[in-house]
Order: structure tokens, then C-alpha cells, then sequence
């Protein structure tokens, strides 16, 4: 009887076939591979299990000097890749990825702050940022207070010597106020705290947050960096080298990792990001030009229109704008009939997460997210309900066209 265990000579070269049985052949082929195979597609290298030449390397646990790899939780080449892509591009020397913007967040904390610190959070953060705080208030002993996003160079009043960190976003996801981050940073560096920015709007690109002290910049790389809709991602990213080893460190201890097929579409996008942001910003400025015109409007917030607060600091510190801004609408119409025109819109989606092609458009009760009576600011005339945009890559005569009919339909009286 034949053993169908065993390897045939026809199977293969038998110069090239060692003596193994077939079970053997089918986890450990001798591949050969032609070299000299080269495209533009950085390769996705897939793997938990790291394999070693010698136990001298498995036993370095990952010492540069010695071995860079150490387990596939930690690092790949494809996840490596992106790393150093996304440092060039927004002027850092190291960068971390974690499964969502939100981990970026989790780990900032969790790596810089302990029981009996204090942290600095403005009222305009990420709202999931937002929660975050009250959680390591409430369950791990860390006070975090909230400061208005406008403070500048006030904030030094707030500073406490168990001040560890001082959060920042530019602008705010929902009421887009730019802050004076200069002013901010100086004050901090005067008592020795750290500073984190949410940069997800700028994408890296419109502003330089390293440039301007800024100690830590976290992402969320689903948006831009992905710009299809699809991949769940962020990035801590800073310049320090200790700062930075300390956090790898804790990142190593959570056991974050990210896919490297993620890593792959991320890769995949950032050779267009800069022409895709170029086009959105474009498109962002001329509806919202078209928005400060109309009659159900009190106030456009994109960071580039004058009405926005802190649109000096903007000027000064950013290249460009993002795609994401907000309306204000005329006190006369209640939430309800808010929601309606939201609900009338055809080519804008409700949904969260932007930064992809699709056009958005959420309505935000901001009364409800921020202290008693810092919303809406002192001296706003008329001011009602929010809706936060995000301009897509459609054309913007249409996405005009159907604000304008949703408006003329839903907003009347």
C-alpha cells in the first residue's frame, strides 16, 4: 500500500523538496520566491508570532541594539511603516497606533496620569474624550476640571501643583473654537505640565503641533488618514524620546495592537490625503460661504470665516482648513423642527465619523454638553440649535441645492 503521508518526487523539484512527509511540507514549504518583485504597495505582513534566529534575540525582549521585533501585538513592518509615515508627515519623531482615536485618548491618560493628579480638559473636547475624564473621576481618584476653550494665557490661574496634563483640540469638534495654543503652552511649560491636542481636524497636515511646543498629538486615523469609511484607528504621536518610551511602555502592558490589513488601507490613503484635504477644504469654505448668506442662519463656525472664535488664531497657526464645520441656527426654530431639516437633507447622511467622501450632518443640543451658561457665548445675537457639516467630495452646487431645498421645506415661519 502506497503512504499517502509521504512526499513524492513529482510533487516538486525533488532537488528542491527536503525529506519530509507531506504533513510536514503543508506548515513548512521550502519556498522559494524569485527576488526583485518592487510597487508602489508597501507589502502587509501579517503575524503574532515573531520567529528568532537564536534564543540570544528572543531573549533581548525586543532591545533595538540586538532585535527590533519582539511580538506581533506590539509591531510589524506594515504597522511600522505607517508609524514613521504618519511621524514625517506631521513632524514627529515616534508614533503609536491603537485601534480607534479613543484608545489614542485612553492611552494618553492611562500613561501620564495616577491617582491624586489633576487634568485640565476644555469644554469643547470630543465628547467620548469628555466621558473618558469623568470616568478616571469618578473610579480612579484623578481630578479632571473643564476650562473654556478661549482662555489663552489664563489658563495658568488653573494650574495646581498635581497638575499633570492639559488637554487641548483645534478646533473643537463641535463648536469649532480655536484656541490660542501658544499661550496655552507657555503657561504650561512655566509649570513643567504636559499638553495634549486632538489634531484629528487638521489631519496632521494643517497644523504643526510639535512646531509649537506642544508635547503629544493623538489622531483619529479613521477619518482623513483612512478617508474611506471603513477602518477603525488612531495614533499617539510626540517627539520626546522618554515621553515617548513611556508611553510605548504602557501600550505594551494594555496590549494594544492594530491589524496590519488596517495598516495596509491606512498606507494605502495617505499618498492622496493631501489632495483629498485640499478638496474638501475647498469645497468646505464655499458652502459654508453660501450658509452665512441665508436668512435661517445666526452664525457660520468654520475656523476660516470671521465669525468663528479664535478664527485669529486660526490664521496664524494653520495652513488650511478641514472639511467639518458648524451652523448656528436662528433661536425660532426649536430642535424638533432642527431635526426635521436634518431628516429632509438628500445627499448629507447622519452619521458620526467623518473625514470620508460621504457628506454629514448631525444636530447638536450644546446646551446640554457644556457647564450652565457657558453656551451659546456672551453677545450672540438670535442663537438656536446646531448642525455640525462635514463637506464630502460631492459637487458642491448639488450639496448647496439640497441645504437650500431642505430649508425652504423644513424651515419656514
Amino acid at each position: 500500500m502506497t503512504d499517502t503521508n509521504a512526499a513524492s518526487p513529482n510533487d516538486n523539484d525533488p532537488a528542491a523538496t527536503p525529506d519530509c512527509y507531506v504533513q510536514t511540507l503543508a506548515v513548512q514549504p521550502p519556498l522559494q520566491v524569485p527576488p526583485g518583485f518592487a510597487s508602489f504597495s508597501q507589502p502587509t505582513q501579517r503575524g503574532s508570532t515573531v520567529v528568532f534566529r537564536n534564543l540570544a534575540e528572543l531573549r533581548a525582549h525586543g532591545d533595538g541594539a540586538t532585535t527590533y521585533w519582539r511580538y506581533g501585538i506590539h509591531a510589524t513592518p506594515t504597522s511600522e511603516a505607517l508609524c514613521q509615515h504618519l511621524a514625517m508627515l506631521e513632524g514627529a519623531s515616534h508614533a503609536l497606533l491603537l485601534p480607534s482615536g479613543l484608545g489614542a485618548i485612553s492611552l494618553v491618560y492611562f500613561a501620564l496620569l495616577k491617582a491624586g493628579d489633576d487634568v485640565l480638559v476644555p469644554y469643547n473636547v470630543y465628547g467620548p474624550n469628555r466621558e473618558h475624564g469623568e470616568w478616571l473621576a469618578r473610579d480612579f481618584g484623578i481630578t479632571v476640571r473643564p476650562y473654556d476653550p478661549m482662555i489663552g494665557a489664563g489658563i495658568a490661574e488653573l494650574i495646581q501643583p498635581n497638575t499633570r496634563l492639559i488637554w487641548m483640540e483645534a478646533p473643537g469638534s463641535v463648536t469649532m473654537e480655536v484656541p490660542d495654543s501658544e499661550a496655552i503652552v507657555a503657561a504650561a511649560r512655566a509649570r513643567g505640565v504636559l499638553t495634549a491636542i486632538d489634531n484629528t481636524w487638521s489631519a496632521g497636515i494643517y497644523f504643526r503641533p510639535f512646531d509649537k511646543g506642544i508635547d503629544i498629538s493623538v489622531q483619529a486615523l479613521t477619518k482623513y488618514q483612512s478617508g474611506g469609511s471603513d477602518v477603525l484607528m488612531g495614533a499617539v504621536l510626540c517627539r520626546d524620546e522618554k515621553l515617548y518610551q513611556r508611553i510605548k511602555g504602557v501600550r505594551m502592558l494594555m496590549g494594544w495592537g492594530v491589524s496590519a490589513d488596517d495598516c495596509y488601507l491606512v498606507l494605502r490613503s495617505l499618498p492622496s490625503m493631501p489632495v483629498r484635504l485640499a478638496a474638501h477644504d475647498r469645497a468646505a469654505r464655499e458652502v459654508a460661504e453660501w450658509l452665512a448668506q441665508r436668512p435661517e442662519v445666526a452664525r457660520v463656525l468654520h475656523p476660516a470665516l470671521p465669525d468663528c472664535p479664535g478664527h485669529a488664531f486660526w490664521r496664524r497657526d494653520f495652513s488650511g482648513a478641514s472639511g467639518l464645520f458648524a451652523v448656528v441656527l436662528r433661536a425660532r426654530y426649536p430642535r424638533a423642527q432642527v431635526d426635521a431639516f436634518v431628516e429632509a437633507l438628500r445627499l448629507f447622511s447622519i452619521g458620526w465619523s467623518w473625514g470620508g467622501a460621504h457628506s454629514l450632518a448631525v444636530p447638536y443640543h450644546v446646551q446640554t454638553m457644556r457647564p450652565a451658561g457657558s453656551w451659546p457665548p456672551a453677545g450672540w445675537q438670535d442663537a438656536g440649535e446646531l448642525v455640525r457639516l462635514y463637506i464630502g467630495l460631492e459637487d458642491t452646487r448639488d450639496l448647496i441645492a439640497d441645504l437650500k431645498a431642505a430649508m425652504e421645506a423644513k424651515l419656514v415661519g
